[in-house]
């Protein structure tokens, strides 16, 4: 099975891990969820700030 993952430094998606771990997200299942790894991390982080507020 095939893996994507989002590399950070090139901001590309590498399939099966090419990469050092230290410069990628993942993994994820489809290449367009990889694409959009930063998305999903930004969203994530919103969250996280708004749940830290409480």
């Amino acid at each position: 099975m095939t893996e994507y993952w989002f590399n950070i430094k090139t901001h590309e998606v590498e399939e099966d891990r090419l990469s050092d771990w230290s410069q990628l997200i993942g993994p994820y299942k489809t290449r367009a969820e990889a694409e959009h790894a930063l998305e999903k991390v930004k969203a994530r982080n919103e969250a996280w700030e708004k749940g830290d507020d409480d």
